[in-house]
């Protein structure tokens, strides 16, 4: 009985999210099913104050990220990205795809894929028609870079965050481990993109844009050294014995008292507490469903070691699994099984949950936000587009991603 009932929760969570409705938003779905699973006995109250309690220095660690990048984009950061990418594309289509790919690679990799796809995707839609040209492959790039992207840094996706710990790594070793697969999946995305949407990229678009507005319009300098010094500050993190949460925190204040908010509410609201409590509930849900089998079932599945090919095993199953139950629940299911492993069963891990959920709508919730951003741009995603471009990048991603990790865990 207890298994069912976690399952179903686990079902009412993840389809509250994909639905988003408005009578049952998800965050309320996942509270409410976190406090029933617990009231009929599924979790006991232990075992559910010990989830939340693993999940609560990741969950603040995400909110100062998300502070942080919301003091960018009211310092002005994000605008200007879009004045330069304008003036660089000199209204060739080619040249703004590969500084859109700058663009959300960098954004992704330091201020998480959330801010590539709530911010910079908004930008990507105005500078391409401020030039006259198709949005779709620039769109689609951010899509997909907000997700493959961030294999880069324990920040990039809240999935590396979850499983940072379980790595038992460094910061900077995290980084010198995921740095040749993110450069390899960064480059199969781009060729697949260009080729793709050759034909949009071949228009020529509008040259309107002012060439000396990049002069005019630099990045803002302080929130630049903010985010420097705070990304500096993670790196010594565990030389210095200060956690990074306060390096996150450290840079949110400092953006926040030299741009501050119009008021406590938009404040509080960019640290967007309703993720943050459906992240919360869901830990609570895969707890339980986790003690009544799914952990078992998992571990049944997953190959132990780190051989090449226990490593690709690692990534495919973490990859199919994002695709069934979203990247989120399949990382906290995945790091309670191979936490206490090598680090190179948990990177491999990131890559599958970061990189598969491309393939399908439903294999994380930015890609799922991404498609409520373009809906509101009033564009239509394409489900054959979408599915092609998934299918002609993720398993060639997942392979070549997971040899170059094998190839840094031999050098490293």
């Amino acid at each position: 009985m207890s298994e069912a009932i976690s399952l179903v929760a686990l079902a009412a969570c993840l389809t509250a999210a994909v639905a988003r409705w408005r009578w049952a938003p998800d965050w309320l779905v996942s509270a409410a099913a976190a406090v029933i699973i617990v009231a009929v006995g599924a979790l006991s109250f232990h075992g559910a104050r010990a989830a939340l309690a693993a999940l609560g220095p990741t969950v603040g660690f995400l909110a100062a990220l998300l502070v942080l990048a919301d003091g960018c984009r009211r310092a002005g950061v994000f605008d200007t990205l879009g004045t330069l990418m304008a003036s660089g594309a000199r209204g060739r289509p080619r040249r703004l795809l590969a500084m859109v790919f700058l663009a959300a690679a960098g954004t992704t990799a330091v201020l998480s894929l959330d801010a590539t796809i709530v911010l910079l995707t908004p930008i990507v839609f105005a500078t391409a028609a401020r030039l006259r040209t198709s949005p779709r492959p620039h769109v689609y790039a951010c899509s997909h870079l907000a997700n493959s992207a961030s294999l880069l840094l324990p920040v990039s996706n809240l999935t590396n965050l979850l499983a940072f710990t379980a790595c038992g790594v460094s910061f900077t070793r995290f980084a010198a481990l995921m740095a040749l697969p993110w450069l390899v999946a960064l480059g199969i995305e781009w060729v697949v993109l260009t080729r793709v949407f050759a034909d949009d990229l071949r228009q020529t678009g509008s040259a309107a844009a002012d060439a000396s507005a990049a002069e005019r319009h630099r990045l803002p300098a302080f929130p630049l050294t903010v985010v420097g010094l705070t990304l500096v500050g993670f790196a010594v993190s565990s030389v210095v014995g200060i956690a990074p949460v306060w390096f996150a925190t450290a840079g949110a204040v400092a953006l926040t008292l030299a741009r501050r908010p119009a008021s406590l509410m938009e404040l509080a609201g960019a640290a967007e507490p309703t993720f943050l409590v459906f992240v919360l509930g869901l830990g609570v849900v895969v707890a339980a469903a986790g003690d009544h089998g799914l952990s078992s079932v998992v571990r049944s599945l997953l190959p132990s070691g780190s051989s090449l090919p226990a490593l690709l095993g690692v990534a495919a199953v973490s990859a199919v699994l994002a695709n069934l139950v979203n990247n989120l629940p399949a990382t906290l299911i995945i790091v309670a099984v191979v936490s206490g492993s090598a680090p190179g069963g948990v990177l491999a891990m990131l890559i599958g949950v970061n990189v598969g959920p491309n393939l399908t709508y439903v294999g994380s919730l930015a890609t799922l936000l991404w498609r409520r951003v373009v809906h509101a741009h009033d564009e239509e995603v394409d489900v054959r587009q979408f599915l092609k471009l998934g299918v002609l990048t993720v398993p060639a991603t997942l392979i070549a991603a997971t040899v170059s990790l094998w190839l840094a865990l031999q050098v490293f």
